[in-house]
């Protein structure tokens, strides 16, 4: 299994965003994972798509200019999970749903990145759980259909909060949808607490990958404190034959402890860990 390695762009917010990629450029890491977070990443959704064309294209020349390649492009359409949820209950929302994600395949596309994910939906409590869920499974496929057509592999992160909390309800989505995939995060599972082992069989699944520390109870910890095996999940990538990027993604923001880690220091020791797998 070769080794691509990539660091999110929303790792580093206090920086402006050209001299995030010259970072990451300078860790020796090969990809970028592009966030395109609404109000809270350097690349907002509503002025990149403003025009999808002139912005995607002004960066991958940033990109190609730095030896960079994008391995991912993330789209969350608002702070909130609920609010533009694939499977929100409101058809106008679904609809501007839609149509951020076809702007979304068209930029990665223009930034020459071969994979895109978004979030799963979530439980809208005021209806049972299977209505919910239809929803996700209507919406996902439209999506996983969407993509095929343009030659991109998508994937859901299955998260915290979101309808698919647990590695259990991650594959039987998966099972449901054709086509789709998973940009899988071990931590999302690992702060409930769920060993390895139990995680480990949506290893065939992934498309995507993030990697960073987590333990019980906390879904971002440094590289000292970690207890995700993640030799243990290299291994079962390469048994399963895993062809996508290995993305280090720290964030930095005030959830769920995620300001509390030296994010230069630990994408480096990753970095250097995941090297030596290897070697």
């Amino acid at each position: 299994m070769p080794l691509k390695l990539a660091c999110a762009d929303f790792t580093f917010p206090l920086l402006s965003h050209d001299n995030v990629l010259k970072l990451i450029a300078m860790l020796d890491l090969q990809g970028v994972d592009i966030g395109l977070f609404e109000e809270r990443s350097h690349l907002w959704p509503s002025r990149e798509f403003e025009d999808v064309t002139q912005s995607a294209r002004l960066l991958k020349r940033k990109l190609d200019d730095l030896g960079l390649q994008a391995a991912d492009i993330y789209l969350q359409m608002a702070p909130d999970f609920q609010l533009y949820a694939v499977n929100h209950p409101e058809a106008a929302r679904r609809a501007h749903a839609r149509a951020w994600f076809a702007k979304a395949l068209e930029y990665a596309n223009e930034a020459g990145a071969k994979h895109v994910t978004a979030l799963p939906g979530v439980h809208f409590t005021t209806e049972p759980l299977r209505a919910s869920l239809d929803r996700t499974v209507e919406e996902l496929s439209w999506r996983v259909e969407q993509a095929q057509q343009q030659g991109i592999v998508f994937g859901v992160e299955a998260h915290v909060g979101s309808i698919v909390p647990d590695p259990t309800s991650a594959e039987q989505l998966i099972k449901q949808v054709p086509g789709l995939t998973l940009t899988l995060d071990y931590t999302h599972f690992t702060r409930n607490g769920t060993p390895d082992a139990v995680i480990e069989p949506l290893v065939k699944y992934a498309s995507h990958f993030h990697v960073r520390g987590a333990r019980t109870g906390r879904l971002q910890d440094s590289f000292a404190h970690n207890t995700i095996d993640y030799r243990r999940v290299f291994a079962a990538m390469q048994a399963s034959n895993y062809p996508g990027w290995l993305g280090i993604e720290y964030t930095w923001q005030d959830w769920e402890h995620c300001n509390e880690c030296d994010n230069v220091a630990e994408t480096i020791l990753f970095r250097d860990f995941l090297q030596s797998l290897t070697g």
